[in-house]
């Protein structure tokens, strides 16, 4: 989809909640989607030459609401897929709502298709990557690169995912109350996906991409005013501000990337620091404790030190050991090892991430060999260092990250 970059950013904002509204109304997810990538490419191809409309999200309503009607009938036109409809939706979903009840309905069905798509009959890998496609709109090559998989398997579990959520039989509706803890841990991922995404663009020559990491933020806040009690649902929360206060400075006036350690502190936003900080202080006495409080306290570790030099690396390295306890990934474990190396010296975290290398996860990801690079830079070993830079930066896709390890090597040949 192409055509002016305003236009662009609306159609992705309100995409997810078109969606919402026409799968929560219709309760077929795979066919509504359909429907509304229609309307989308109608709204890009007509509104840059005739404008936005009054009501931007009711016109894309309206026009996928119309398409999803002759969908409808294409389908009930044959009587195998009759009988199936006639077995999937319950009597009070056979007929269809008006579409002035569609067009007058102004609340935001964001949240309500992020629950709709952690769906009972699939499984927490294919809820999240359905999610993070329908909900943050991410490509599947970016889901791929979220969970260290080929794009190929990760088409075809999203593919498999929409098949089973028509076989199911499941009514797709906002979930009774009982039922959200059953699909929390999945939504939970989903925005952590997707923030991580928009925080750290896996691909192309944007480092940060506002609009995913705002959406997250935005539905973690839904979540959380819905659920204000779960301590995760906080901690999530937290980490994302914790973490994106510090966006502003995390790139200079050409684009390039800034680490943390050269930052200009002056430029972190004081006042979702103090938000994040309130927010996992308050969470992490009631408990249980789980991995996204534990990441919103390291961050606020970080947040909170007046220089770089004055990090409480003793304290991080002993919520690593914690955080690797509760979620034993490989970014957990390649995170652990920098902090021990920031702890105890670079040999020390170097023989971390050697443990790393039959990890399969790893094996290609730059992350494991710009990690590397940085401890041998440490430990003074340039020749090393250099090889790695040089290797992670012919592995990553973001154009940022690859010009900032070049740099790195450049400077030390």
């Amino acid at each position: 989809m192409t055509g002016h970059p305003l236009t662009e950013d609306l159609l992705r904002e309100l995409a997810p909640q078109v969606l919402g509204v026409l799968a929560r109304r219709f309760g077929d997810f795979a066919t509504a989607e359909d429907a509304v990538q229609e309307a989308l490419l109608a709204a890009a191809t007509q509104w840059p030459q005739e404008g936005v409309p009054e009501n931007p999200r009711g016109w894309l309503i309206q026009v996928a609401y119309r398409r999803m009607i002759e969908m409808v009938r294409a389908e009930q036109a044959r009587r195998a897929r009759e009988d199936l409809a006639a077995r999937r939706e319950p009597a009070d979903r056979r007929s269809v709502p008006a579409v002035d009840a569609l067009l007058t309905a102004d609340r935001d069905d964001t949240l309500v298709l992020l629950l709709l798509c952690c769906h009972p009959a699939l499984s927490p890998a294919s809820a999240i990557a359905l999610t993070l496609r329908a909900v943050g709109g991410l490509t599947t090559a970016e889901i791929a690169r979220a969970f260290l998989v080929p794009e190929a398997t990760m088409a075809q579990r999203i593919s498999r995912a929409k098949q089973r959520i028509r076989a199911s039989g499941t009514p797709l509706r906002m979930p009774e109350p009982a039922q959200l803890p059953v699909r929390l841990a999945s939504v939970l991922h989903v925005l952590y996906l997707v923030f991580t995404e928009g925080h750290v663009a896996s691909s192309g020559d944007r480092l940060h991409r506002v609009d995913l990491a705002r959406e997250a933020i935005r539905l973690a806040r839904a979540l959380h005013a819905r659920l204000p009690g779960d301590s995760e649902v906080a901690g999530l929360l937290a980490l994302m501000l914790l973490t994106e206060a510090r966006s502003a400075a995390r790139t200079g006036a050409s684009g390039e990337l800034i680490p943390l350690a050269e930052q200009d502190r002056g430029r972190w936003d004081a006042t979702a620091i103090a938000e994040g900080v309130a927010l996992v202080t308050r969470a992490l006495p009631r408990g249980p404790v789980g991995p996204y409080q534990v990441q919103a306290a390291i961050a606020a570790l970080h947040d909170e030190a007046p220089t770089a030099e004055e990090t409480d690396w003793p304290q991080i390295l002993a919520l690593y050991e914690v955080l690797a306890g509760l979620s034993a990934s490989p970014v957990v474990a390649l995170n652990r090892a920098v902090a021990l190396a920031m702890a105890r010296g670079p040999a020390a975290g170097l023989a971390a991430l050697d443990k790393l290398d039959a990890d399969a996860r790893l094996v290609g990801h730059h992350r494991l060999h710009a990690a590397r690079a940085h401890l041998h830079e440490m430990a003074g070993d340039h020749d090393r260092a250099v090889t790695h830079y040089q290797t992670a930066a012919a592995l990553t896709a973001s154009l940022p990250e690859q010009r900032y390890l070049l740099m790195r090597a450049a400077r030390l040949t």
